[in-house]
């Protein structure tokens, strides 16, 4: 006859948690464990507003292809599955990543794209279930400069930022919005509206999520700290 203890090990470094969980097998031949590695933390959502105020976390791990994604929960309440997977599959629709292995997630291109996945990530688990996720469009109405900044896509994985006003104030607000995808996304400015990204890939369903972020950039980054300074991952005896 054998006994299974499940416990759970999780430690943090700074804002980055690298966890696994680790189950107990005691039998008459003795001790014997076995962890299952879920990454290195990368976002966290301490109190999930949509479900039971759980606590959700996306994880970063290294696949086949490059950098994978896992969104995780500790929580053990019936339906926790079901939330998971709405996460999940909206960071495709909204984010544009594909699915990996084992329910995982990565972009085609297998770069990390750390600040545009965890933005992505937060504004999904914002997102009322009752409503289907869908993309984004590549332009955004920014009301500083009264105008509609409209992105557009070339290849390698490049992208322009245009007004549709003539005015000073409205094309210095479109080289300000690519700046913003600069800091969300990490791509490098080519030029005042030109940006890319180093992968050398399109991401147009990304840029088109980061858009309306990236006309108050400033806003975005600092909610963002704070979601990554708020709150631990909680064990499931805190989440039953």
């Amino acid at each position: 006859m054998s006994t299974k203890i499940p416990t759970n090990s999780a430690r943090r470094i700074g804002t980055v948690g690298i966890c696994g969980i680790v189950a107990f097998w005691l039998d008459n031949r003795g001790v014997m464990a076995q962890t299952l590695d879920i990454g290195i933390r990368i976002e966290l959502v301490s109190m999930d507003r949509h479900f039971h105020d759980i606590s959700l976390g996306l994880y970063r791990l290294d696949g086949a292809d490059g950098a994978e994604f896992l969104v995780h929960s500790y929580s053990r309440l019936a339906g926790v599955a079901g939330r998971l997977a709405f996460v999940a599959g909206a960071m495709k629709t909204m984010g544009g990543l594909v699915a990996a292995e084992n329910g995982r997630l990565r972009f085609p291109c297998g770069r990390e794209h750390n600040r545009g996945v965890r933005r992505v990530f937060l504004d999904i688990c914002k997102l009322d279930p009752g409503e289907p996720p869908a993309a984004r469009e590549l332009n955004v109405f920014d009301q500083k400069a009264a105008a509609t900044v409209t992105v557009t896509s070339y290849d390698n994985g490049r992208y322009t930022f245009a007004a549709d006003e003539d005015a000073d104030k409205a094309a210095a607000r479109a080289g300000a919005i690519a700046r913003g995808i600069v800091k969300l996304a990490e791509t490098t400015l080519e030029d005042d509206t030109t940006v890319s990204f180093d992968c050398g890939h399109g991401h147009d369903v990304l840029v088109a999520q980061l858009l309306p972020r990236a006309t108050n950039v400033r806003a975005a980054v600092r909610e963002q700290e704070t979601a990554a300074s708020r709150g631990v991952l909680a064990a499931p005896s805190q989440q039953e």
